[in-house]
């Protein structure tokens, strides 16, 4: 210990956190970690680390400390600290909270960070940088030897928790019928909720800077009073379900926010209000029609209600995360919101697949309960009793992978304390009291063998029978002597026979997870291991229905099954079967004092009933000491519960970790069996106790987890003991050597990669696994785990069950991990450059669940709650190809190993836009303003774009160099031509569009800046080439230095002499007389053909594609010695060009109108714009419209093509990591384009920094880039869609325009009205400013021929559903598949095609029956909701703005709906251009 003089330095002056001098301190090294403090204070003593050997002294015996950490920790400047050296091992720190924020932070990320901060100290709000800054993080809470510290050093065994302050919450409020209760202050549930929590956790979300993406969706079930379908009208039956009692029901959800993040919610709690005043009005009411009768609609309770549903709805969101990786947020949280207790009844199989997939997935859950706490353990859940007999017992269930909070309002009644736990009864009328009282004066009230003798009866005795652990796995039956025969009235036509004792109702075993008595456990052990159900539900409990249900004669059995009844009022002495789902998620809790892992929010720190002073009680058989010598207290509380002694221990087991213990009724001498858990609670360690249900230590909120949700844990510590792995598991392995690999696929490469090293590819393996959800076990005692299953020899045996054991021949394995998600592990191990892959998968797996769930939807900006269905399917997370995914990482990705569907890789689709349209800015300036003001596209704008385009491929996409000396090319602008140069319109050849495009750019007016010094305008230098010239002059020309095409710089994949074939037709026309777009393009066909320039992979078959394509010029045999030696070949193999180059073929607008030959030669075939004729006339009036229009697809080209991506440009990560792109074949300047970003191995921010780079460049080239959903509608009948988003409907109000005609284009061909009215609704959208957008969607898949189309600005999509003839289009998938009938009954009659039903289903609201289906036509509206506050730019300032995309919209449906006659002016004008037109040609 030392003294020294504290100065203080900011972090401009140096960023390290300690400056001190070596040679003030004898003994002290780099890498130490010293503690420093104020001799008199009493505050934390802060830790640093020594990080910089040579670090700038500061005149004698003084350090320096950065200021903000002097400042936390109230260390003084120029006085004096006393410094001293500390061992690691006493400031070690058990967990370490980390918060991020606005950032995608993945699994792997988190692993290697956690490595990266292994053995560096840290401090309270340290803030944590990595991969040179893509990733920040800062340190929140830090927990060593049971409490929370304020500075520690992290090493290899210390857990870290990643809390993100930016996650996806789903507000679940659970409008059943209790919300319009009164809570024991006199406020409704519903003001409790809202005005209480809600209120109270948006406070603390602001206080904390949290910036959730929220969705709040408000839900209940209606229930109808009916026995049979017959009994509903038509339009109610498409929703109708049937519950296990034969109710009828339906499911509402209203979503009243959608994917919002705001600054301030309090105009959120105001719209809630809102809607809760009419809400059960709506619901209840929603089917009444004038003069029909229809059932009666009541609410449910908030037992009886949707919850396990509606955790579903937001998990079927949830597990496609991968699909709209968003790069701001990370981390997902559903919270369901009740007035009820925390008790629901629920269906069996609903349940095993809410809670695999809740802990597959790693999703948050948190249930907050308004209602006032039972005086039992929550949450419960009551299974669905299908059983008729009246014996049969209801089983519960405990799950703890619900965190439970119970919000209470700190509002104090002067008068009193207390606290009513249960509603009081109805008030009844005054008659029936009067009519007891005139009982009373005749006599007794009841007869006496009519009511219970509590004298007589004894129910401790009978107590004790129920919940005695019976044998295990056997069916007892206890006969309960009673003396009276008792009977309770009150059964409601409920038969009061009890079925004869012969027949004993077994129900089926739910789990074996219930610890049954200690001498069964050893007896049982061959039992257990061939049980295969452990998981399948939590552990069940039984209560036995006594009363008010059954009556009870004396000498009647209670039937029983073979579990013990579990009292849900004392479960803390129930333990059930450790497995890895129960410990998915307990490391992400801190250790108490007591050394087990403890909730914060349950304000319990010590064992009920028991004065603080016993706490520290020392039990000195149980002391066990450290290096350091140390004495660690192990607190060992003892109780006294039905005279048995409780005790828990603190075991330090090999690895340093702690056991898991549970409590098991017993001498203490069997406590250190760590295969059990407690029954109730998330951690499994802390117990439930009465004390937890009384108002002062009741269970609170966990506000931690409601404001900086926990990203689910990368470390766990369950793994199956060895008689568990042989009996239960299957074992298969399988072996890789990286080296051989890529020696293998390097032959067969054009291109070299460095490979990844052996040692990378190991790591890329356990960094794969996290991504998709594994965890990594730690603190298991390895050795068993190597002797259970190590491969004999170097190469393991065919897989066998178990392959035979024995030692490895040659020295230990250098390097294993042992990772696992629900019952399968993995374990990986490294030997040399071998890795071995061993995989145990469950022998028994569970069988795959497919729910149909059907139930009625209002999204935001809707009108009406409409059907929608949604299937929760739980995955076979051991089908996934775990041995492909290991190849593609050790290929690095190339064209071998493609990344496939079902890999899950990541991916962010983007759209390239028009940068600016004046239109927006002019709806953005003037409020008066229609939204209808986007003016067609002129000429010149789509060669703006073209040029753009072409630029944003060269210079960001493939970042392609040019020599500086080039003229030509793209230094001096391609887009030019020499004046006077005529140019005769030509026939139209094979591909006008191509050529329209290129002809189309070439039209630029001269006034381009810097054309004053072009080479080519002086004209003297050299000539034009002769319109006759030969191929061969007109290579040489090409070849020239100065005039020549203009060459890429050569590469490893580009051969010499590399040029664009877009430039090159550009260049032809300013260098040769009289060449047109189609000459050129026919010169440079020729030159092909006769093999002087050729593709510049070397593939002699590629044709001429203008665009951006890339071909080279091919040494001729009478060219010069040193030319032919300094030509660089291509590479020979297309498939590797193209994995390393974009190649995008450029075409000209579709035209929709046909252009008959004889005017063909005076027509010019570029097609300016799509919608309107030369002579104006709007296609959709035009006299010979192109059938083929409305049919998607392209010719001979494919539609997407996919190349190798680097996605660490800027070399911050401390991995290799690359990606891929799959972008569209064809660029037409009048429609988005689109581009998605595909990766696998690769880190978020990285990926985010790459695409936020080019977005910043596409504005350069007056492009706007913009991500977009992977399913842009959400249509509910398609797979997998979103179960809470759905398009809006916008009806066009054709009426006005029919003017007595009976088809709205009569006079033309019936067969090409279809055609005319999607043309006319193409004219309207693109009034709107939305252009065409061929996406590949969902919607293509199921086979709708529907037309997308996005917003200028990226805000919004429409889609044009279109009737096309049916033999043209895919056929449909069928949605009427038999479901599962007898769960959720689907009335097959009620449901149309889905698609054209989803469409005439938002029809007028009430009268639904009175319209012709034939007549309905309209647009689907959706709302890009992957544009985040990152993507609005200076220049683009209405993307992702609000109010603008809300003003569109209403601007929209007023004019579809003709206000102020807008459509029919419309209309109307469209005419008169054609009859002015058709005069004209008259």
């Amino acid at each position: 210990m030392k003294s020294f003089k504290l100065i203080v330095h900011q972090p401009s002056f140096s960023t390290e956190d300690l400056i001190i001098n070596l040679k003030d301190y004898p003994g002290l090294k780099e890498k130490d970690v010293v503690e420093i403090y104020h001799p008199e204070n009493d505050y934390p003593r802060l830790l640093l680390q020594v990080t910089k050997v040579d670090a700038p002294g500061r005149g004698r015996d003084t350090i320096s400390v950065e200021h903000s950490i002097a400042t936390t920790f109230q260390l003084r400047t120029f006085a004096d600290v006393y410094v001293n050296i500390v061992n690691v091992a006493d400031v070690a720190l058990d967990s370490v909270e980390l918060t991020f924020k606005d950032q995608y932070m993945g699994r792997s990320e988190m692993w290697r960070l956690k490595n990266h901060l292994v053995s560096t100290c840290v401090y309270i709000n340290k803030k944590i940088e990595y991969c040179g800054g893509a990733i920040r993080c800062q340190v929140y809470e830090m927990w060593s030897q049971g409490d929370r510290v304020a500075c520690g050093v992290i090493t290899e065994d210390t857990k870290i928790v990643f809390r993100s302050s930016t996650s996806m919450v789903y507000l679940f409020i659970q409008m059943s019928s209790e919300m319009w209760d009164f809570d024991i202050h006199g406020d409704l549930y519903f003001e409790k909720a809202v005005n209480g929590f809600l209120a109270d956790l948006f406070a603390k979300w602001k206080k904390n800077g949290s910036n959730h993406e929220v969705t709040i969706v408000l839900f209940s079930r209606t229930f109808y009073k009916a026995k049979a379908l017959e009994e509903f009208p038509q339009h109610m039956k498409e929703c109708l379900q049937k519950d296990y009692r034969g109710r009828f029901y339906e499911d509402f959800y209203r979503v009243a926010v959608q994917n919002e993040r705001y600054e301030d919610w309090s105009n959120v709690l105001l719209q809630l209000r809102r809607l809760f005043t009419d809400y059960q009005k709506i619901v209840l009411q929603y089917h009444e029609r004038p003069n029909m009768e229809i059932p009666t609609a009541i609410n449910s309770t908030a037992a009886q209600g949707n919850f396990l549903e509606v955790l579903n709805m937001s998990l079927n969101v949830f597990e496609k995360h991968y699909l709209d990786r968003c790069f701001d947020r990370t981390g997902q949280l559903s919270v369901v919101i009740t007035p009820g207790v925390g008790v629901f009844e629920v269906d069996r199989e609903l349940t095993n697949v809410t809670k695999q997939r809740i802990i597959d997935n790693g999703v948050g859950s948190d249930l907050v309960c308004v209602g006032e706490q039972p005086l039992h353990a929550v949450p419960l859940l009551k299974f669905h009793n299908k059983d008729s007999n009246l014996n049969s017992i209801d089983d519960y269930s405990m799950p703890h992978w619900i965190n439970l909070s119970f919000y209470s309002t700190n509002k104090k009644v002067a008068y009193s304390n207390f606290i009513p736990r249960i509603k009081l009864p109805p008030r009844k009328s005054q008659e029936p009291l009067k009519k007891m009282y005139e009982d009373e004066s005749k006599g007794k009230l009841l007869k006496e063998d009519e009511y219970m003798h509590n004298s007589i009866f004894d129910y401790d005795a009978y107590d004790a029978q129920v919940f005695q652990l019976p044998p295990a796995h056997s069916t007892c039956v206890q006969k309960v002597a009673r003396t009276k025969k008792t009977s309770v009235a009150g059964l409601e036509g409920i038969s009061r026979k009890s079925p004869p004792a012969s027949i004993i109702h077994q129900r089926k075993m739910s789990d074996p997870d219930i610890h049954h008595s200690l001498g069964d456990i050893f007896s049982n052990c061959s039992k257990y291991a061939n049980e295969t159900g452990s998981d399948a539900t939590d552990s069940a409990i039984s209560i036995s229905r006594l009363s008010p249900r059954s009556s009870i004669t004396s000498h009647k059995p209670v039937i029983r099954t073979g579990r013990a009844l579990i009292n849900p009022f004392d479960p803390s002495h129930v333990t059930v079967k450790l497995t890895s789902n129960r410990r998915r998620w307990t490391h992400i809790f801190p250790k108490g004092p007591t050394g087990v892992l403890i909730q914060q929010h349950h304000y319990q720190a010590r064992p009920a009933g028991e004065p603080a002073s016993t706490r520290h009680e020392r039990c000195d058989h149980d002391v066990s000491s450290k290096e350091n010598g140390s004495t660690i207290n192990n607190n060992h509380p003892v109780y006294q519960v039905d005279g048995n002694i409780m005790s828990r221990k603190r075991l330090i087991s090999t690895s340093g970790a702690l056991s898991v213990l549970g409590t098991i009724v017993g001498t203490p001498s069997t406590t250190n069996n760590a295969s059990l858990a407690l029954l109730w609670g998330a951690t499994g360690e802390q117990e439930w106790t009465p004390a937890l249900t009384t108002a002062n230590r009741a269970i609170g909120v966990d506000w931690k987890s409601l404001t900086i949700p926990a990203c689910l844990p990368i470390t766990t510590d369950y793994f199956p003991d060895k008689r568990s792995l042989q009996n239960d598991y299957l074992v298969s392995d399988y072996n890789l050597l990286p080296d051989d690999v890529n020696a293998d696929f390097a032959q067969n490469r054009a291109i070299y990669k460095e490979p990844l090293t052996t040692m990378e590819v190991f790591k890329e393996l356990v960094s794969q696994r996290l991504a998709q959800g594994f965890q990594l076990i730690v603190g298991v005692n390895e050795n068993e785990v190597i002797e259970s299953h190590c491969p004999s020899t170097h190469t393991p045996p065919p897989s066998k069950v178990a392959p035979q054991c024995g030692k490895p021949a040659n020295s230990a394995p250098t390097k294993r991990y042992l990772l696992s998600i629900g019952r399968i592990f993995h374990k990986l191990t490294l030997v040399g450059s071998t890795i071995t892959v061993t995989r145990y998968r469950p022998r028994h797996p569970y069988p795959p669940f497919n729910i149909h769930y059907r139930y009625r939807f209002h999204a935001p900006n809707h009108d009406t709650y409409e059907v929608s269905w949604v299937a929760f399917t739980t995955e076979k997370l051991e089908n996934y190809n775990w041995n492909y995914m290991d190849h593609y990482i050790c290929t690095r990705g190339d064209t071998d190993f493609a990344l496939v569907e079902p890999l899950k890789y990541w991916r962010f689709r983007t759209l390239l836009l028009p940068l600016n349209n004046p239109a927006t800015k002019q709806i953005l300036e003037d409020e008066s303003t229609h939204c209808d003001v986007y003016p067609t596209p002129t000429r010149h704008d789509l060669d703006h774009l073209t040029e753009g385009f072409l630029k944003m491929t060269e210079s960001y996409f493939n970042k392609v160099k040019r020599p500086n000396k080039q003229r030509g090319g793209v230094s001096s602008s391609p887009f030019r031509e020499r004046v006077g140069s005529t140019r005769l319109p030509d026939r139209p050849r094979l591909r006008i569009e191509a050529m329209a495009a290129a002809k189309a750019v070439l039209e630029r007016a001269q006034s381009q800046t810097g054309e004053s010094e072009d080479a080519y305008d002086d004209g003297v230098i050299e000539p034009k080439l002769k319109s006759n010239a030969t191929l061969s002059e007109i290579r040489d020309r090409m070849r020239h230095p100065t005039l020549g095409v203009g060459f890429l710089q050569q590469t490893v994949s580009l051969p010499s002499h590399t040029f664009v074939s877009m430039y090159s037709i550009h260049w032809l026309q300013a260098n040769m007389e009289n060449v047109t777009c189609q000459k050129a393009t026919s010169i440079m066909e020729k030159l092909l053909h006769e093999k002087m320039i050729c593709h510049a992979s070397g593939d002699m078959l590629e044709r001429f594609v203008v665009g951006y394509y890339m071909y080279h010029i091919l040494p001729q045999k009478k060219d010069e010695e040193r030319e032919l030696t300094d030509y660089v070949k291509p590479l020979g193999d297309l498939q590797s060009f193209e994995n390393e180059w974009m190649e995008v073929e450029v075409l000209g607008p579709r035209s929709p109108i046909l252009h008959s030959e004889t005017n063909s030669g005076a027509i010019d075939i570029s097609g300016s714009s799509p919608v309107v004729d030369d002579s104006g006339i709007p296609a959709f009036l035009c006299d010979h419209i192109d059938p083929n229009y409305m049919q998607l697809g392209n010719g001979d080209m494919p539609l997407y093509k996919n190349t190798h991506l680097d996605i660490d440009v800027n070399n911050k990560s401390d991995r290799i990591e690359w990606g891929h792109a799959r972008y569209q074949a064809t660029f037409r300047p009048d429609q988005a384009y689109e581009m998605c970003i595909q990766w696998a191995v690769a880190s978020g921010n990285i990926v985010a920094e790459l695409i936020f780079g080019w977005a910043r460049k596409a504005q350069s080239c007056r492009l706007q880039m913009v991500p977009i959903p992977a399913d842009p509608l959400a249509l509910p009948f398609t797979e997998k869609s979103d179960p809470l988003r759905g398009p809006i409907y916008v009806p066009l109000n054709e009426e006005p325009l029919l003017r007595g005609k009976s088809a709205l284009f009569e006079g033309f061909p019936e067969e090409e009205w279809a055609e005319r009215l999607f043309l006319f609704q193409e004219a309207i959208v693109g009034r709107f400013g939305f252009i065409k957008c061929t996406v590949e969607s969902t919607s293509h898949a199921a086979g709708v021929g529907d037309h997308l189309y996005v917003h200028v600005t990226g805000n919004m999509f429409i889609l044009i559903p279109t009737t096309v003839k049916s033999e043209q289009r895919a056929l449909r998938k069928p949605i009427n598949k038999p479901l599962n009938a007898s769960r959720y009954p689907v009335h097959s009659e009620a449901a149309p095609s889905p698609h054209e039903g989803y469409i005439t289903r938002h029809v007028s609201g009430k009268n639904k029956d009175d319209y012709d289906n034939s007549r309905r036509m309209g647009f689907l509206w959706s709302w890009n909701h992957m544009i985040s506050k990152k993507w609005k730019w200076s220049q683009t300032t209405a993307t992702g703005d609000e109010a603008f995309q809300m003003r569109m919209l209403r601007d929209f449906k007023h004019f579809c709906a003709n206000q102020e006659q807008r459509l029919s002016q419309f209309w109307d004008q469209c005419w008169e251009i054609q009859e002015r037109a058709k005069g004209i040609i008259c």
